[in-house]
């Protein structure tokens, strides 16, 4: 088989895993897009940002950013909490994208919420080859956002209309995400995990405050049920040790 014969199977297996993420996508770089062309930013200046940043929940927030005093060092801080999760997101993916070339490289770059909830849990079919299968994924969301954005930006310039509420739909986004991963009956330990987590991470320190707290918890947590897992299993299961 061919290099463009796989990577066309790739894209076919990887496509209805990414249908959600394009019907949300669409919608939420619409609303960006919307919200960019409100404040004044144009087309191109929108969808430049979505090619150049892609990182979504910060876009959202850097349109306050851009209308404001540009302080860079509370700039790079907010960027840092809001984006804190790809850290934990990146450690658990270099398994993944290990051996997988310089096509690694665009795979880190576009490594969102959502590509990261397919790539994670999805299994590769045994006759697609992985690194294409991944790229695919990767590639499709990437050009689901761009394409919601540019739309937006379009209509926005003729369609006049109250923009209040538009930026909590890549939060509603997420916990329909949330709400499909704990379906499973094994995501409902790690998905209980996070919720707990966030919540008291929220009454610790705040709303402003408490996502970089609340995702080393999560790791810590889950570190130790990892290792008291393998720990367990090691054990011989002899009768006398059940004792």
């Amino acid at each position: 088989m061919n290099k463009k014969t796989e990577i066309k199977k790739a894209f076919r297996a990887a496509f209805p895993n990414t249908v959600p993420i394009l019907t949300g996508f669409l919608v939420l770089g619409m609303a960006y897009g919307v919200l960019m062309e409100v404040k004044g930013y144009g087309t191109l200046w929108s969808v430049l940002m979505s090619i150049m940043a892609f990182c979504g929940s910060m876009q959202f927030v850097a349109i306050t950013l851009l209308t404001t005093a540009f302080n860079p060092i509370q700039a790079f801080l907010l960027s840092l909490m809001v984006n804190a999760r790809h850290l934990f997101y990146g450690i658990s993916m270099l398994n993944k994208f290990k051996g997988l070339g310089k096509i690694k490289y665009f795979l880190i770059f576009t490594l969102c919420d959502e590509t990261f909830s397919i790539e994670s849990s999805v299994n590769v079919p045994d006759n697609i080859n992985r690194k294409y299968f991944y790229f695919a994924v990767s590639l499709l969301d990437y050009l689901y956002w761009i394409t919601g954005t540019l739309i937006g930006s379009i209509a926005g310039k003729f369609i006049s209309f109250d923009t209040n509420g538009l930026d909590f739909a890549l939060t509603a986004l997420f916990i329909v995400l949330f709400i499909e991963q704990i379906k499973s009956k094994d995501k409902i330990f790690p998905g209980a995990i996070g919720f707990i987590s966030a919540a008291a991470a929220l009454l610790l320190f705040n709303a402003d405050n408490f996502v970089i707290p609340a995702m080393v918890l999560i790791m810590a947590i889950l570190l130790i049920k990892n290792f008291a897992d393998k720990k367990y299993s090691s054990h011989p299961r002899t009768s006398e040790h059940l004792k």
